[in-house]
Formats: structure tokens, sequence, C-alpha cells
């Protein structure tokens, strides 16, 4: 068998080639194949050694075992430019072998060197792309939209394979790759001109940028990303050694220093000069006397942070790629583990609770992990949309964030030191899988305007007020509240609010005040512990009844809630909710209903309730969720009946014209608050804010039950400014509901038929049946409860006992007290 040896192989120069050109691919040279590509990067390779290259149809994710072999690629290799496959390489070559010495393996075992390294998953697993712009990458594939692998090539392809897992390590090590990137003498990388059949429908890959002159040495690419060697977490001692007397009680928790170490050493040795902010500190250069005119300025020392977790540090003098964080930590005599400036937690037997405490303590430090009903939670952007959300923590994710958060040791009894480690599993899984978090704030909710305290006080900046538990998403100088408006400027803010709806035929001025209505409760909902819906309803199609919703629901979140049909479950209704309110979007819209509002018992609950508790798919324990999320509905000649009556605010619009889908929304109100949604956003709080600071008494109205604190923040500033109630049709729905007049019949036949005598339901049933009854009574009770051309006796017991003690028109059943076993009821007035 043929033996391996470094001449076989192109040497590139020592150093990587800085080019004027744009990283972009239009650069004349770029590849426009996949075998192109691969002889660009494999130039020069002999054989027999060759690195695998594997194309699949379908979804990737299908596949299993021997399905990921894949074959060797040679120079001439020309069947790699199938564009509808998913394309993969390996960066890693290999040598043949097997019994006849022939067969290729992609094995660690048998791979003979690696051309560079990969980083998978830029802008969404991992940090984003611009974390490598101090070290630009030989070429960047984007994978998916959003989605990058980058490659880094190596100066001269490396056979000492370890300092290349070291590399990888200390990348993933950094949130620079998926965690899961391991074994790069093996791992696949996408090829850039393939389908990542992953996503729905296909994404075409491209190669995003190609510089294939830049090639670095492992030590380049630690130095140029500022990595730290995986050295400093498995063979050096934690800081300080064991070091007991910086330990708390327990022994398990070392807080951090009070001051960072190298900031430390940099003042001991006369080098620090000032803070910059954000981190940043400006510093004498230790190797200013290299500079021109040994001038002392333009060095700086950035504290360690998500993108750099040991620091930073840059001197804009010329040093060429020298000096970066690791040559300052070698010259101050810091460690890479005293330089993450983090506590330190000791993992030892017979402490998992203190251990787990520790941990979670250190979470809730970082300010970037709540708790939300039972789970450990964060806030993220989606990078596509930026919509803010509310994600749950996994398992992985949260090892992750336990390493970033705290050094963690083990005592080594050969070394008879503290040693680094990663987070153990166990004590992972049972912070995890935890009923309740002593440390961690409770997040209520997101906040995407500055929104109000239960004492109605304004909170004007972004972040995490404690006061009412929700994390603000806004820039708070785009928004203009007055401290305490007058009545006039909330009059001029209202009348700015109704010129937003003045192309709206609303039915009645009801229901322009409950529109609104609707409007203010979308700007305060994130303050409100419960709201009705907002449901808009026409007699015909293109009415505007999206169009209204998509304005209401403008003042609740700058992105465009997606609708979702109106659930025909109560089991698809319970998951529908738990799963979306859990991440707590700005509005939840029920659009184009074909049917009326069923009242299922989750959205009822939502509806009045500050939190709902269920079983959350792909969550292994019970989860609660917060309901300060604004609910939108609307549809053509559908009403909300039976518990949702009282539950929603109806807004009906009628063009009263033939063919509404012709009018034209000249003012474009849509538009204007998307484009201006602060300025419109500040005009409804200005609104609230003017009546809670007035000290005006309410105006008299009928209560609303469950929303008292609606009625205080968004009905009664509208009353107040002299609009007419906006939750008049909230009754008129109550005394129209189909069940209520069916039950104020039943009453009435009941009464006519048996005075206020008691009367079992056997006795009515058969009372019914004769002729001399009257009909009223024979027609409601079948209404009710016919079964096959007869009564059922159970099922119309059952609906009387849900409604006892209902008053229609003065009229009520009652129980009647006795000794028989089968129940009597009575109808008596109020």
């Amino acid at each position: 068998m043929n033996t391996f040896h470094a001449s076989d192989l192109t040497v590139f120069p020592d150093r990587p080639t800085e080019t004027s050109e744009t990283d972009e691919t239009n650069s004349t040279g770029a590849p426009t194949t996949n075998g192109e590509f691969l002889r660009a990067i494999f130039r020069g390779l002999a054989e027999p050694l060759r690195p695998f290259v594997l194309g699949l149809s379908g979804t990737p994710l299908e596949r299993k075992g021997s399905a990921w072999n894949g074959w060797t690629w040679h120079a001439n290799e020309s069947h790699t430019d199938d564009l509808a496959l998913n394309w993969y390489l390996t960066l890693a070559v290999y040598r043949p072998g097997g019994a006849d010495g022939r067969d290729y393996r992609r094995k660690g075992a048998d791979c003979s060197a690696v051309y560079g390294v990969m980083l998978d998953d830029l802008g969404t697993k991992a940090l984003p792309l611009s974390r490598l712009d101090a070290c630009p990458p030989s070429y960047v594939v984007e994978t998916s939209a959003g989605n990058f692998q980058a490659g880094y090539l190596f100066a001269e392809p490396v056979t000492d394979l370890k300092s290349v897992t070291d590399l990888n390590e200390s990348m993933v090590e950094a949130g620079l790759c998926d965690p899961g990137a391991k074994t790069p003498t093996t791992r696949y990388g996408r090829l850039p001109f393939a389908s990542n059949c992953k996503t729905n429908p296909a994404f075409t890959c491209r190669l995003a940028k190609w510089n294939p002159e830049r090639r670095y040495t492992v030590a380049q690419i630690m130095d140029g990303l500022e990595l730290a060697p995986p050295e400093a977490k498995s063979r050096r001692k934690a800081a300080g050694g064991r070091n007991e007397d910086r330990r708390g009680d327990d022994g398990i928790y070392t807080p951090r220093k009070e001051e960072n170490e190298v900031i430390a050493a940099l003042k001991l040795r006369g080098l620090y000069k000032r803070p910059l902010g954000s981190g940043r500190h400006d510093v004498t250069c230790p190797w200013v006397h290299e500079h021109t005119g040994q001038v002392d300025d333009g060095s700086a020392y950035f504290e360690p942070s998500d993108l750099y977790p040991v620091g930073g540090f840059k001197c804009h003098h010329s040093h060429g790629d020298r000096y970066r964080i690791s040559a300052l930590l070698d010259f101050l005599g810091v460690t890479f583990t005293e330089a993450r400036h983090k506590p330190t937690i000791r993992a030892e037997a017979g402490n998992i609770g203190s251990i787990a405490d520790a941990g979670e303590r250190e979470l809730a430090a970082t300010m970037r992990y709540y708790q939300r009903g039972g789970l450990i939670v964060s806030i993220v952007t989606d990078p596509e949309t930026r919509e803010t959300a509310i994600k749950p923590v996994s398992q992985p994710a949260l090892l992750r964030a336990l390493s970033g958060c705290a050094v963690w040791t083990r005592y080594d009894a050969r070394s008879g030191n503290d040693v680094v480690i990663d987070p153990p599993v166990k004590h992972v899984n049972v912070l995890f899988d935890s009923e309740s978090y002593a440390h961690l704030p409770a997040l209520a909710g997101i906040a995407r305007q500055p929104h109000l305290r239960p004492d109605g006080s304004l909170v004007r900046e972004a972040g995490f007020d404690g006061s009412t538990g929700l994390f603000g998403v806004f820039d708070s100088r785009l928004f203009t509240i007055p401290d305490k408006p007058t009545r006039e400027q909330a009059l001029e803010a209202l009348r700015a609010l109704r010129d937003l709806l003045t192309e709206f035929e609303f039915s009645n001025a009801h229901d322009e005040a409950a529109a609104l209505a609707g409007i203010l409760t979308a700007a305060v909902r994130p303050s409100l512990t419960a709201a009705p819906m907002i449901h808009i309803r026409a007699p015909q199609i293109a009415s505007g009844k999206s169009y209204l919703s998509g304005i209401i629901a403008a003042f609740a979140s700058p992105s465009s809630p997606s609708a979702v049909a109106f659930p025909k479950q109560e089991e698809e209704c319970q998951k529908l909710l738990l799963a979306t309110l859990l991440t707590a979007p700005g509005a939840v819209v029920f659009d184009n209903l074909t049917t009326d509002l069923i009242p299922h018992k989750s959205l009822c609950s939502a509806l009045t309730e500050e939190f709902l508790t269920g079983r959350i798919l792909g969550v292994s324990k019970t989860a609660t969720v917060g309901t300060r999320v604004l609910f939108l509905s609307s549809g053509n000649n559908v009403d909300a009946v039976k518990d949702m009556a009282r539950r929603c605010v109806t807004v009906v619009i009628d063009p009263q014209v033939e063919t509404p889908a012709a009018r034209l929304f000249k003012g474009d109100p849509l538009t204007k608050v998307r484009k201006n949604r602060e300025q419109y956003v500040s005009l409804a709080l200005t609104v609230i804010r003017g009546w809670l600071v007035s000290g005006a008494a309410p105006t008299p109205c009928k209560p609303v039950a469950s929303y008292g604190q609606w009625s205080h923040w968004v009905r009664q500033p509208l009353l107040w400014l002299g609009l007419p109630d906006p939750a008049q049709r909230i009754f008129e729905q109550m005394e129209q509901d189909p069940e209520r007049e069916t039950l104020g019949r039943l009453l009435h036949a009941w009464s006519a038929t048996f005075s206020a005598n008691p009367t079992m339901i056997r006795e009515a049933v058969d009372q019914a049946s004769y002729s001399t009854v009257p009909n009223e009574l024979r027609e409601v009770l079948r209404e009710i409860a016919e079964d096959h051309g007869e009564i059922n006796r159970r099922r119309l017991g059952r609906w009387i006992a849900r409604k006892q003690g209902v008053i229609v028109d003065g009229l009520r059943f009652e129980r009647a007290s006795g000794t028989t076993a089968a129940e009597r009821w009575s109808v008596k007035a109020r």
C-alpha cells in the first residue's frame, strides 16, 4: 500500500493572501460546477488520496446508516452536477485500505490529511456570519435562507489530525458551529451547486463567497477568530486551582471575581487607560515600541461576550496578525480560563441540588433566560421575519447555556487538582426537569411598545421589567407619550385614530367605538390580565373585515400575524393555543370564519384567565402559558354564541353596496400604521394615559364580567371622550344568544304547563306527548333533546341542570328539595 508523504500535496503560502476584491462570487474564476469547486480546493492532490462525495435525492433526514457512505472523488470525476440532489463533500482525504489495500472508507482511522474545517448553521443555530469578519473564510455556501456554511482552507493540508479536532472543538465551544458538528476527519459539508431537500420547497444552495487564496494555518485561525485552545478546557487547572477559600459555604460555587482579571493585569502593568462602554476598554498596546513613532493610541481590549468568549484585543497599528487575544494573555500571564471572567461551579457527588441551583443562579444573572409556565425560556428573534418570540430552551441548548455562563470543574485524583469539564448531563437534566425555579425571573410576555404597570404608570424603557414580568422589545426613542396627557391631548390623539377608520362603513356609532376599543386593546394588551376577543362581522365578502383586522393587529405587533384556521374540536383548540401562546405572539387571528364562534373550553379560558395549562407537543412536562395576546376574528354573518357571547367585542361593518370588492381604501390606513407604527401606538397610549391621570369619575355603564381592568383602561377612556359604549354588542349578543332564547321559551312553556309545581323530567316528557298540552312545550323539548324521533330524558335533564339559576325574562329553574330519587324542577320568578 502506498504511504502518504507531505510532498504529495500542494503547499500554499504560509500566510493568508489578502485581496482587495469583494468576497462575493462574481469575481473572475469563481466555480460554476461542483467539479470546479472540488478541483480548486483539492488542487495538486495526488493519488491514491481522495476525499469523499455523496449525492442524495429526497429528504436527507430519512437516510440512515449505509445511505451516507458516499464514494471517493478524483480530479477527473464529473458526476457531481445533478442540481436536484443533496450534494456533500469531506474536506478530509483518505488512503485506501482493506484486505486488498484498495477499499476506501470514510473513517477517522483511514484519514490521511485534512484540507480545511467547516462551520455549520451560521446565522441560525450558530453565531451570525459577521462574527467571521476579522478572519474571513475561504468560501461560504448558503444552504438555506439565512443559514450559511463557511469553510476555512488550510495553507498546507494538516496531517496532525488532533490539532484539527482541537480547532473544531474550539469553534463549537465559541458558538461558531452547531454543537453537533463533531469529528472533522469524517464530517460531510454541503457542496454549493445542489438542492437542500430538507426544506419544502427545496432550497437551491449557492456559493455566497469565494476566496480560495485565503488559506490559513491552524494557529492563524485560532488567533484570527480569537478562540480558546481546548487544552485550557481539559488540561489546565481551573482558575485558582482548588482554592477552597474562594468558594461558597457549600464548596460548590465560586463567584466570579469582582474585577476582570485581564483588566486587573493591565492596570497592574500600567497599560489600562479608560472604559469606552459596551465592554470595550482603551489600553496601551504592550507592543507600543513597534508602533510608528511609538504612538500610544488605537488599542482596545474587549470583555468576553457571546461572540468572543475569552474576550478580544485589537490594535490598529501595523502588527499584522501577530498580536491577538492569545498574545495579550500570554504577555499578561492570564490563563484562558481566567480570561473568561466566569464563576466556577464544581461538580461533585452528593450535591446535585446545590449544583443545579448554582447553574440556575448563573443563568438568571445573564438576563437572557427566564421561566415561563414551568419551562426555561429565552427571547429570540427570527433572522428572516425579524419577529421576536419566546422560545423554550431544549436540553442541548441548556447544556450550551450552562457551559457559557460558568466554568464547570471536577476534582481529578491523578493530578490532585480541579480540571475544567462540560456541565454534567445529569445536572443539566435535573435543572431542565425542575417543577419550579427559585432564581430565574418569571416572564409574563413580550411588550412590543411601552407598556403599563398595574398602577397605570408607564414603562418607557425596553428590556425586562421586574414589576410587570414583561420583556420590552422596542426602541424607546421612537415613542412620544406625554407624561401626563391632558384631555385636549387625548382628544387630539383620538381624532387621529378615528381618521384611520373614516372609510369603513360601520353599522352604527357603537361599532366605530368598538373598532377604536380594538385599537386601544391591541396597544395595551400585554398589560391586561384579560381582554375580550375583537370580532369583526359583515354581511358579505370583501367588506373590509380582514383589512380592519390588519390595522388593529398592527397596534399589537410590528410583524403581520399569520391567520390560523378556527379549530373544530376542543382538543385541537387546546393544542393550538398552548403551542401558540407559549411563543407570546402579538396577536392570534382567526380569519374568514365559516361558522359561529364555538365556545371551546380552552378558548373561553384563554379569554378570561391569565394563564392556560396543558401538555405542549414536544415538551415532556405540563406547562402553563400566559394569555396576554390579542385575539382577533372575522367572518360573514357569523356571531359569538353561547359562552363566547360575553367574551367578544363585535364590530359590524356594512358597506351597503352590491359589490364591496370594488371599493378602494384611498387613504391606505394600514400602510400608514405600519410605516408610522410608533407614532400611532403613542396616540393610543396617550388616550389611555390621559384617562388614567385625569382623576375623572368613571362613566356609569353595565359591568362586563371578567373584564374589569379592560373596562377601566379601554372602555372608560372612550366614554370619557364622548364616544358611545364600545361594549354595547356584548349585551346584545348575550340577549340574542340562541341558547338563551331557547331557555326563555322553555321557562315560559314549563311555567304555563306546571305553574310553580315541582315536576320530574319524566312527567314533563309524558305531558308533552298529550295533544292537550300547548304545542310550545312539545316543540321546545324536541328542539333541546330529540333523539331518533323521541325526547331523550337524560339529555333534557342534563341541559336543564346546566341552566339552573340562569335568569331569562325574570324566570329561572330551581331544583326542588325532597326525598325522591328523581330530580324535580320548578320555575320561579326572580
